[in-house]
């Protein structure tokens, strides 16, 4: 079944958890809707002027198109800063070479269409401060803080006795 998101119901609404000059709106008539996809995700988005679009990232599993609808932003990427402007595509492909942030420069909002891929799981990277965000959790940890497999586990025929003498 095919279903129409007209954009004369187009309702822009805040993202939840914002701090200031990362608020990003996104459009809500998708949700009205009831669609839910299970493979291609996407949002449209509105970036008001002095806004990021979210931290400095990149996506372990989940590859990422732009199309930019309507105004303009600067592009941040591993290669540095550029102007995107509307009908601009921008593909983001999986890992540290995919990085991205939208900042709008300008006195007018940036409308944008955001499409990913998503199987049901993902690991985003934020370079800028060393976190990991796991989805769909929304656990967050930061990189340098993981442990080897095998730590804790030193001690495991004292718990497999314990259990053992549980059980009698």
């Amino acid at each position: 079944m095919a279903t129409i998101l007209k954009s004369n119901q187009r309702e822009f609404k805040e993202d939840p958890n914002r701090i200031d000059h990362f608020r990003l709106f996104s459009d809500v008539s998708r949700n009205k809707k009831g669609i839910k996809p299970e493979n291609l995700n996407f949002d449209l988005r509105q970036l008001n002027p002095d806004q990021y679009s979210s931290k400095y990232h990149f996506h372990r599993y989940a590859e990422e198109l732009f199309m930019i609808i309507s105004g303009t932003a600067t592009l941040r990427t591993p290669e540095g800063l550029e102007v995107v402007e509307g009908g601009d595509l921008i593909f983001f492909e999986k890992g540290a070479t995919g990085a991205h942030q939208l900042y709008n420069h300008t006195a007018e909002p940036c409308v944008y269409l955001d499409i990913r891929t998503y199987i049901g799981y993902d690991v985003a990277e934020y370079p800028d401060t060393n976190n990991i965000l796991l989805a769909p959790t929304f656990e967050i940890f930061k990189k340098d803080s993981g442990i080897k497999l095998f730590d804790g586990e030193e001690n495991i025929a004292e718990i497999w006795k314990r259990l053992k003498e549980e059980k009698e």
